[in-house]
């Protein structure tokens, strides 16, 4: 949304019947955390790119296997989802408490309503925290209480900027917001991104996600894959399956064990890549 769902960068909190990118997700993964507008909104996706839900899957499928990769193989015990939307649907924590329960994780959003309902769904699950931030204002984040409570900043940490940034605009600087977070974190540290593009796709249908997503908390950018390669310099990209180099790849491919199987229409809406902090 990050997946998660994604961060509501433009939430407007006063207005309840605006969409919000949160919920669509939510949505698309066939959740409940969502309001009569945002389903609205995600139906008139739906109707001219059905595979917007394989989309949905293929990002937060990306998401479930770095967080597994990271944790099962690499050691990591604590996470910083950020514009992670509600934590549901096979949401980080689900995933790491299965490699190591004593893994902590603490999520955020700027939307207060997906905060709230986050705070509700984790209130009997240690470890965990949700925090309301911006994605644009690293040290709120990086500084709150919650943050402090559970990540220790001098031991890798995996961060998650998963289907985030193509709500943030090139003026806003969403490459020199993430190297601000990744600059907070210990050597060996890993970033997993995840970022919407039309590189590849129908144009009709990629104007029509950008007219919804406009009239909603969240405009929406699309990135090409050089501007994606952006968010990973200085970091050592991740080969992205067996045989794979070190390389951007679609949502589905990440930590795929079939690449041609999981190369599918819904996948290609999005690029991913982890990278490691030196």
């Amino acid at each position: 949304m990050s997946d998660q769902g994604p961060d509501v960068a433009n939430t407007d909190a006063s207005n309840a019947d605006l969409p919000t990118a949160a919920g669509m997700y939510d949505y698309y993964l066939g959740g409940t955390n969502n309001t009569a507008a945002e389903r609205a909104a995600a139906e008139q996706i739906i109707e001219r790119a059905p595979e917007i839900r394989d989309t949905a899957w293929a990002n937060r499928g990306f998401l479930g296997r770095a967080v597994r990769w990271m944790a099962a193989e690499q050691g990591i015990r604590q996470f910083i989802d950020i514009g992670a939307g509600f934590p549901t649907q096979r949401s980080t924590h689900d995933v790491a408490h299965k490699v190591d329960p004593g893994i902590k994780v603490v999520y955020s959003d700027s939307d207060a309503r997906v905060v709230a309902r986050g705070l509700e769904l984790l209130e009997n699950v240690p470890g965990t925290a949700a925090v309301q931030a911006d994605l644009r204002d690293p040290e709120a984040l990086l500084t709150h209480p919650a943050t402090a409570g559970l990540i220790d900043f001098a031991q890798p940490v995996g961060l998650l900027v998963v289907a985030v940034t193509h709500f943030i605009p090139d003026a806003d600087d969403p490459w020199g917001l993430v190297r601000r977070y990744v600059a907070a974190l210990a050597p060996g540290s890993f970033l997993a991104l995840s970022a919407g593009t039309n590189d590849h796709n129908d144009e009709r249908k990629a104007a029509r996600g950008t007219q919804v997503y406009s009239i909603s908390a969240s405009p929406f950018h699309w990135r090409t894959k050089s501007e994606f390669e952006r968010f990973f310099e200085g970091l050592e990209i991740v080969p992205p399956y067996p045989g794979a180099g070190p390389e951007i790849t679609f949502l589905g491919l990440w930590g795929c064990e079939d690449p041609e199987a999981a190369d599918t229409d819904g996948s290609r809406w999005g690029y991913a890549a982890v990278g490691r902090k030196p």
